[in-house]
């Protein structure tokens, strides 16, 4: 049985929350449906105005601009939801994206690809909730150490994105194929361990979510069991209906089989989890010339980067699926059909 998951002073009445995907994949239309069905809504900031007439002349103010306007459309959509935006740790210009996203009045903010060190400086003083995404027990030990020591506080919550998630991941490439099941559950074991440390310090309870590859309701009660406080899932979210991404992409995952999902190299300097396709095998062969720079992540050199990130994003979203790089978790391929949101929250409560 579950239980509202409660952050602070907002409550979820589903202890779920539904991941951010970019470029162009959650944003208003997803996550307010998610947010009106009960859930947390999540709007993905990275590159979020690139379908936008002015974003290769102003990516930055454009993206900025998006971030408004997308929280604002969410709202509208779900009124008394609670909605959040994942913002990238390695994104170039990152404090102005987490400004923007707090004076447009969201209510939280999840931060992964990186460690966010810095979120809780940036939005000091304000209501905003703030969720660090960690994969490992060490990672989360420099999250907590860190901000208790520079800031004198603690995340709202903590989301663990396990071995199985999609996009970028927090784990070496050759720790993906060697991780069981049950070796992850003891380290997320450990990390609500720790998490319960740092809350009894601070007087608070501090929800664990946690996320990865997580299919149905038998899933989610597993990790209840283990101590969480709710989920995070964002692969099958994406055949909805509600879903920003074309149907190309949508159909993407319903053509693939297990044997196609592989782990890919990023420019952002992490492993992520992809469909096979055209354009993976060609990134197999060589590096794919950049030919224009949208200064989206701080560590990309445009020389020497194996392709150029946000272009292979975009494509995914406008549905040029074989020029696009097709993020997907590891159980993409059980999806069969196009459904709603709606349907998709009933394979878990």
């Amino acid at each position: 049985m579950y239980k509202p998951l409660k952050i602070g002073n907002l409550t979820a009445k589903l202890p779920i929350i539904q991941g951010g995907m970019g470029v162009g994949i959650s944003l208003s239309s997803l996550a307010g449906a998610v947010a009106a069905e009960g859930g947390i809504g999540v709007i993905s900031t990275a590159q979020i105005g690139f379908s936008e007439p002015d974003f290769k002349k102003n990516p930055l103010e454009t993206n900025l601009r998006m971030v408004r306007e997308h929280i604002k459309r969410a709202r509208q959509i779900a009124p008394k939801g609670i909605l959040g935006v994942n913002i990238m740790v390695a994104t170039q210009n990152y404090a102005r994206y987490v400004k923007e996203a707090i004076k447009s009045g969201i209510d939280l903010i999840i931060s992964g690809a990186g460690l966010p060190t810095e979120l809780p400086e940036i939005a000091k003083g304000t209501k905003t909730k703030l969720i660090p995404i960690v994969s490992s027990l060490k990672a989360a030990s420099v999250i907590f150490r860190l901000w208790d020591k520079k800031n004198q506080t603690t995340p709202d919550a903590l989301i663990i994105e396990g071995p199985k998630a999609g996009g970028h991941l927090g784990f070496l490439p050759e720790m993906l194929e060697g991780i069981s099941d049950e070796a992850y559950d003891e380290e997320i074991k450990s990390i609500i361990d720790l998490t319960k440390d740092y809350g009894s310090r601070y007087g608070k309870h501090i929800p664990v979510i946690i996320a990865g590859g997580i299919k149905n309701k038998v899933d989610m009660e597993h990790y209840l069991k283990l101590g969480a406080d709710g989920i995070q899932v964002a692969t099958k979210f994406v055949t909805t209906e509600e879903c920003d991404a074309d149907i190309k992409y949508k159909q993407a995952y319903l053509d693939c089989k297990k044997e196609d999902i592989i782990i890919v190299k990023s420019p952002v300097g992490m492993p992520g989890r992809a469909i096979r396709n055209e354009f993976v095998n060609k990134t197999l062969e060589g590096p794919i010339p950049v030919r224009r720079c949208h200064n989206c992540i701080k560590s990309c050199n445009p020389v020497d980067t194996p392709y150029c990130i946000t272009e292979a994003l975009a494509n995914a979203a406008v549905g040029n699926v074989e020029e696009a790089l097709l993020f997907c978790g590891a159980n993409a391929y059980l999806e069969q059909k196009i459904r709603t949101v709606k349907e998709v929250l009933s394979d878990f409560f």
